[in-house]
């Protein structure tokens, strides 16, 4: 009798999040196990950022890829602010992943004070990677979005949301703090430097990707992006 319950209770859940949920849908859609809708929506809706940015994530369309309703994606996301906050968040979870395989490689040239140089150039170079291999969701990252509201005062302090953004960041103001306590920068330099590391690799991935940059090769990109380095990396350590 319990099993029978136990069915009855999971046919009744599936009809209710729409036709087709719990099967391999057609056409492209994205199949999803029974009581995981949110997560196949977010799944569907990364889908539709990395061919399109932030535009192109739409519940409903999110909804038509899962093969559900939208009022069954609408038990699961308040609505089209919700699920592109989640894709967010995913994106930012994303780079700093990039980020952090790029940090955990060895640093190529030297392993004393100048490894903390390394390991700014190497995050740096995960930063660019991300952005270059995943375009649309990396915009998506740094979208507008109703949900995610923060200030840069210097002072950052996460709550409980945007976890993975403040990571992200985080990676870069310990990598800075290594560089002061290797000795290879000065105090004073310290203040605001995250921002302007920050900006100047933000700025080189929107010129990789929308600017005059982007007709570059591979190998052109590289050279560009480790010149970058060296000039943001040489203010830093300047006497």
């Amino acid at each position: 009798m319990a099993d029978m319950g136990a069915k009855t209770g999971a046919r009744a859940e599936a009809a209710a999040d729409g036709p087709g949920a719990g099967k391999r849908a057609r056409g492209g859609r994205t199949a999803y196990h029974h009581g995981d809708l949110r997560n196949a929506l977010i799944d569907a809706a990364t889908g539709l950022a990395r061919d399109g940015g932030p535009e192109a994530v739409v519940l409903r369309a999110a909804a038509r890829r899962v093969g559900v309703s939208p009022t069954a994606a609408y038990r699961h996301f308040a609505g089209q602010g919700d699920l592109l906050h989640a894709v967010k968040e995913l994106g930012q979870r994303r780079l700093t992943e990039s980020m952090e395989a790029a940090a955990a490689l060895p640093p190529p040239r030297d392993s004393g004070p100048r490894a903390a140089e390394e390991r700014i150039r190497a995050i740096g170079h995960g930063y660019l990677a991300f952005a270059r291999k995943e375009p649309g969701l990396y915009r998506v990252a740094f979208c507008r979005d109703p949900l995610s509201v923060s200030s840069l005062d210097g002072a950052i302090e996460p709550g409980e949301e945007d976890t993975w953004g403040f990571r992200s960041f985080d990676i870069l103001v310990q990598a800075l703090d290594a560089l002061v306590e290797s000795g290879r920068m000065a105090p004073r330099r310290r203040t605001g430097a995250e921002l302007t590391a920050w900006a100047t690799v933000h700025g080189l991935a929107m010129l990789f990707l929308d600017g005059p940059l982007s007709q570059l090769t591979g190998d052109e990109t590289d050279a560009v992006a480790e010149r970058a380095f060296d000039v943001l990396i040489a203010g830093f350590t300047a006497p």
